[in-house]
């Protein structure tokens, strides 16, 4: 038989309540989860290790303030690139996720193919990375810049969506 997306079993409410505490505070212990999800520790740690397991927990996070690092500018690259081709696609991908400063990659429907956030030390470095980086890819026709005046992230997703 072929499992669809629909077909295959999402977490119930324990794994949500679980899944939901975890993205509030991932250094949370086990005992701590358990007792406000009201199971017991061993039945926590399991639930835990099989959401690992099953990829609904892909990693564990801390969050850095970007200015600490000397990061002053944040900026949305869109890119339309010169031929729809697999390859092309491909190599972008290539290219866009191997730069240190992007933070996000997105291949998008629209007039753009695809939207970059960066992370950059000022106005310069901006213009570095998109004229004498990006620019130079083979399969980038047009590069348009936006400036990030202010980023707002909620730190979760929905785990209550049912």
């Amino acid at each position: 038989m072929i499992r669809t997306r629909s077909s295959i079993p999402g977490p119930n409410r324990t794994d949500r309540r679980i899944l939901a505490l975890l993205q509030k505070n991932a250094r949370q212990s086990n005992r701590e989860i358990a007792g406000l999800v009201g199971i017991a520790e061993s039945t926590c740690s399991t639930r835990i290790r099989r959401l690992e397991t099953d990829g609904l927990i892909s990693g564990y996070h801390a969050t850095v303030e970007p200015t600490a690092l000397g990061i002053r500018l944040q900026a949305m690259i869109e890119i339309q690139l010169i031929r729809h081709t697999s390859d092309a696609i491909d190599l972008f991908w290539s290219h866009a996720t191997n730069l240190p400063e992007a933070t996000g990659v997105f291949h998008l429907t629209g007039p753009n193919d695809f939207l970059v956030h960066l992370l950059l030390a000022d106005a310069d470095h901006l213009r570095t990375i998109t004229s004498d980086v990006m620019t130079t890819w083979p399969e980038v026709g047009r590069v348009q810049t936006a400036v990030v005046f202010e980023h707002r992230v909620s730190p979760q997703l929905p785990t209550d969506t049912k």
